[in-house]
């Protein structure tokens, strides 16, 4: 019963997911997506170094050892190249997850429970989104230096407000639908018809949500590993971009600054690509029409 109530949420949308194909920027954006995840999961264990070790003469072009040369700490780049961009990638998909977990749990349950409630919730997340999230990111990496993770989970806790507000939204209106009041009369409980009606039904929510929020932690931690307020020990696209811009001079733009670039804007392409295309399959106003 509860996979047929799941089905029947989804089947609400089916109509939208024939257009997958048509959609060329969505097919790129996913194209993009799992070629990049591919290379994040399964790269390093196909790169022919340790990008921990120092062992190499430093600034070398690239060779046949050494496909992009060596950095100027002795590593080779190509692995430290892959690492960053499975770090970069896990920091996305934590901060994007617990992020949108926080949104769908909160806009769920302060629309259901409604009154003084849901105007506490929603105060709550005004007050959260008004605070400046580049500035307590950066607060906090400077003073207390936590784990990448932390700060993941920092991220997600001031990006909440955005879902929650639009769960919400979305919820309310389903909360009067006809089947809804059906289930309430037939003695559904209000966890019964939360769990087996709205998060069914608000499922387009979570992919265009966790596609931004994404999004947005993959160029945040970008930039917080540039300005050099990650542990320079763990592997980042921006701290790579940052390392070596201060070799400039040098002839190192084709094969250790532009890589890290070329990877960090494709990734942002491709989860722009993919939310933009999202909004238009599932919110009808945003549609072309013909």
């Amino acid at each position: 019963m509860p996979i047929i109530c799941w089905i029947h949420g989804w089947a609400m949308h089916l109509d939208a997911g024939r257009h997958i194909g048509k959609d060329s920027w969505l097919v790129t954006g996913i194209s993009i997506l799992l070629f990049l995840g591919f290379l994040a999961a399964a790269g390093p264990f196909l790169v022919p170094h340790d990008p921990y070790d120092i062992s190499f003469s430093p600034l070398r072009p690239p060779s046949a050892d050494h496909w992009l040369g060596t950095n100027d700490g002795g590593m080779d780049i190509l692995s430290e190249l892959v690492f960053s961009l499975r770090n970069t990638v896990i920091f996305g998909v934590t901060a994007g997850t617990a992020g949108l977990v926080l949104g769908v749990v909160t806009g769920l349950f302060s629309a259901w429970a409604g009154g003084w409630t849901d105007q506490v919730v929603m105060r709550l997340a005004d007050i959260v989104l008004a605070i400046p999230s580049v500035m307590v990111l950066i607060l906090v990496a400077a003073f207390f230096q936590p784990s990448p993770v932390v700060l993941a989970l920092v991220l997600a806790g001031l990006a909440w407000p955005t879902t929650a507000r639009g769960v919400r939204a979305q919820a309310l209106a389903l909360k009067n639908s006809l089947h809804i009041k059906a289930a309430q009369r037939m003695g559904g409980s209000g966890r019964y018809i939360i769990a087996r009606h709205l998060m069914p039904e608000l499922f387009p929510l979570y992919l265009i949500n966790f596609a931004a929020k994404t999004r947005m932690a993959v160029f945040m931690e970008a930039s917080l590993a540039f300005l050099g307020l990650f542990d320079p020990g763990e592997k980042s696209l921006g701290l790579m971009i940052s390392y070596a811009l201060q070799y400039y001079y040098l002839d190192i733009w084709s094969n250790w600054l532009m890589p890290p670039i070329m990877l960090l804007s494709l990734l942002i392409m491709g989860t722009t690509f993919v939310t933009i295309s999202l909004e238009k399959m599932f919110d009808p106003r945003l549609r072309k029409t013909v």
